[in-house]
């Protein structure tokens, strides 16, 4: 591999590798747990295996021969400086042997050749001054070659080692054997350095509850974990890949090394004692590149193999996960169709209501107060039966009632005061449509009972009494003002009592006159006499008394400063009071005046 892949597959495993944070986040439950120890241990041997690969792809970088760089105009490869450097070290021994050879002649040359030797003794020197020269410019370009690879190396094994800081399971996997630990103490460290997560017993608590919302939560939750698995093995997957395309070109190659193995040793079957130099040179280089290749495909391999172990650690997660989701959504549908189930025989028990009530209940006050009932008890239920099917804990739903009791008690006390109010107007002796009532200084009729308020067809006017045209509402919690009151005639009842004030004159027989006052009254009363005895006895019935006796006008005589007053009080037919009273004051006129009702109508 080249420096560029060598990090891109480290970079690789390395994002795989803290894909398990992400199974520590999913794992909450223990089997769970067990599952993210056992790939921890596994994810921690892979990487180490890749920084190994790494390093000993490395060594093969630095053996290999300086390469040009990409896009740089070079005119000569490395190999040809190789083959020059060679051809020249064989030139200046060539020209370093016919040197000495010539030195040694002139030694013993006579006068005559020495001249000879001479000038070829100096054209050898410049010869090979002229082959050092170029050997120099050679081994310099030479260096700037292999000092530009050995800073390619030197900054891929940096890259290597900080990439290996930044992940500690790298540094601690590929410890040497020596002083590796045992299985047993390394999953112990592993299990201490990876604390059970904090939510793994709230969820164990929240699992044991059997609440709607946490069953549904805990069905998304399942199907959450479900896709990380499969996220995470996707992951897998694709470094399992990468990994299997760098052993099969390295494979391929240890192929060819074996061919030319192969080929090396037919040749030296044939070749003779010269060439076997070169030939057992050749064999000592595959050995070499074989054991360097090794180093890399091994590790390789045991990755795979890891990987392989990974994934099928993760296909058990994935069966448990699924088992799980499938129970959570068993237990959803059961605990949905219960709650469906109470709630259809809660609506069916209210529809048996409302059909008894319209066959059996016949007076439409009644009725109406029956309905309404069943309508208050039906929607109470639902609320209460939903709000225990979505609740957790009997407790927790307490205090959310008692919370939001207290939250309506205090934003609504007018509201819920009336909708008090509303069922003392509609008992025994509260008010229907159609009571004429009085509360404070309005009196009308009642023409509509709402929950939380009535109205009122307000009804004045001197003489007969009659409707003003004017709707007047007041809120049902007016039953508990004591300023205000309430004022009604008892259900059959329309009479009430009037009181008139007269002054006597001065020196009459009070006596007589009071017995004449009386007598006048009753006269005046005797058309509605029977209607007034009658609703007289209704009103023992109603209230079981006697206090009411037959009503009878009254007289009561008083002294004052003035003289004498005489105060009448007479019951009046609401419905004839104004006919009543002009009645009335004539007749107490005429013993006023000292005549009689029959002298009235003598001519004067």
């Amino acid at each position: 591999m080249s420096a560029e892949q060598v990090i891109q597959l480290l970079d690789q495993t390395g994002d795989w590798y803290r894909t398990l944070g992400i199974q520590q986040q999913a794992a909450n439950e223990p089997s769970d747990l067990w599952i993210l120890y056992e790939n921890r241990e596994t994810a921690v041997q892979v990487i180490g295996l890749a920084f190994d690969v790494a390093r000993a792809d490395v060594v093969l970088l630095d053996q290999e021969p300086a390469a040009t760089s990409e896009g740089e105009d070079a005119t000569v490869a490395a190999p040809a400086l190789t083959q020059l450097q060679k051809k020249l070290e064989a030139q200046r021994l060539s020209v370093q042997s016919e040197l000495d050879s010539a030195q040694h002649q002139l030694t013993a040359a006579p006068n005559k050749t020495r001249p000879t030797l001479q000038a070829k003794i100096a054209e050898l020197h410049g010869e090979l001054d002229l082959i050092d020269t170029k050997k120099g410019i050679l081994d310099g370009m030479s260096g700037v070659a292999n000092s530009g690879a050995a800073a390619t190396s030197s900054n891929l094994r940096a890259q290597i080692d900080a990439m290996a800081v930044a992940l500690p399971a790298a540094s601690a996997a590929s410890q040497p054997p020596a002083g590796a630990t045992s299985p047993a103490t390394a999953r112990a460290a592993t299990t201490a350095s990876s604390p059970l997560p904090a939510s793994t017993s709230a969820v164990s608590v929240a699992t044991s509850r059997y609440g709607l919302w946490n069953l549904a939560d805990n069905v998304l939750r399942l199907s959450e974990k479900i896709g990380t698995v499969d996220m995470i093995d996707l992951r897998t997957a694709a470094l399992q890949a990468t990994l299997t395309q760098i052993r099969a070109r390295l494979i391929d190659q240890m192929r060819a090394l074996s061919a030319r193995g192969d080929a090396l040793v037919a040749q030296a079957d044939t070749a003779d004692s010269a060439a076997l130099n070169g030939v057992h040179d050749q064999f000592d280089a595959l050995t070499n590149q074989f054991k360097q290749a090794s180093a890399i495909l091994i590790p390789l391999s045991k990755e795979d193999v890891l990987l392989q172990q990974y994934r099928r650690s993760l296909r058990h997660w994935r069966d448990a996960v699924e088992n799980e989701s499938r129970d959570a959504w068993r237990s959803l549908g059961v605990r949905v169709g219960v709650l469906l189930a109470v709630l259809g025989v809660v609506f069916a028990f209210a529809e048996l209501w409302r059909r008894m009530v319209l066959r059996y209940v016949q007076d439409s006050r009644r009725r109406y107060q029956l309905m309404l009932l069943r309508r208050i008890a039906l929607w109470s239920l639902v609320v209460i039966i939903v709000g225990f099917a979505f609740a957790s804990e009997l407790g927790s739903i307490v205090t959310f009632a008692g919370l939001i009791t207290a939250g309506l008690a205090v934003a609504m006390q007018s509201v819920l005061v009336s909708i008090v109010g509303y069922f003392f107007l509609i008992g025994k002796y509260g008010v229907r449509v159609g009571d004429r009532v009085q509360i404070g200084d309005v009196y009308g009729e009642v023409i509509d009972i709402g929950l939380v308020r009535m109205h009122l067809m307000e009804i004045g006017g001197h003489g007969t009494l009659g409707p003003t045209g004017r709707v007047v509402a007041f809120a049902n919690s007016v039953v508990f003002q004591v300023s205000t009151g309430l004022f009604k005639q008892i259900p059959g009842v329309d009479f009430t009592w009037h009181e008139m004030t007269l002054s006597i004159p001065t020196g009459a027989d009070y006596a007589s006159t009071k017995e004449k006052l009386i007598a006048a009254v009753i006269d005046a009363l005797k058309d509605y006499h029977g209607e007034i005895r009658r609703q007289t006895r209704e009103i023992q019935k109603t209230t079981l008394s006697n206090s009411g006796g037959d009503a009878l006008p009254t007289v009561q005589l008083h002294f004052s400063a003035d003289g004498v007053v005489a105060r009448v009080r007479y019951p009046v037919h609401l419905q004839h009071a104004a006919e009543i009273d002009e009645r009335v004051s004539q007749a107490l006129l005429y013993v006023i005046s000292g005549l009689t009702p029959a002298a009235a109508d003598e001519p004067h």
